[in-house]
């Protein structure tokens, strides 16, 4: 183990605690959706006068949070996975601490995986009838 861990490193493991608990209920509905992090995200709303986001982007304001990447076809004719980015940088801002920011980070992925699901978000807590 190593002795210095990265915020980064420190966030992964945030990120994979708040999506255990998810996948735990969901498991075979998520396996096609794969978790990554980015630093910041590199995007503009929708309309920048109101601020309007898709629906599959999580965000505070005029600051996203995490955007949902349906499955697809990549531009060789490959599928692809569907896909959560969270935004590691504007998580870690808006919690004040470190339970502040698992609970922060838990809320989004509720929030994206009702929306990949197609469900309700008090759904996702509760786990598939």
């Amino acid at each position: 183990m190593p002795a210095f861990t990265t915020r980064a490193d420190a966030f992964d493991g945030v990120a994979l605690e708040a999506f255990a608990e998810i996948d735990t209920r969901w498991h075979d509905q998520l396996a096609g959706l794969d978790i990554a992090v980015d630093e910041i995200p590199r995007m503009l709303p929708r309309d920048p006068e109101s601020i309007q986001w898709p629906e599959e982007v999580t965000a505070d304001g005029a600051v996203p949070l995490a955007r949902l990447i349906p499955a697809g076809i990549d531009v060789h004719g490959q599928p692809t996975r569907a896909q959560i980015i969270l935004f590691r940088r504007p998580l870690e801002i808006r919690a004040k601490r470190g339970t502040d920011l698992l609970e922060l980070v838990h809320e989004v992925l509720v929030q994206q995986v009702a929306t990949h699901l197609g469900v309700d978000e008090d759904t996702i807590d509760r786990g598939p009838d």
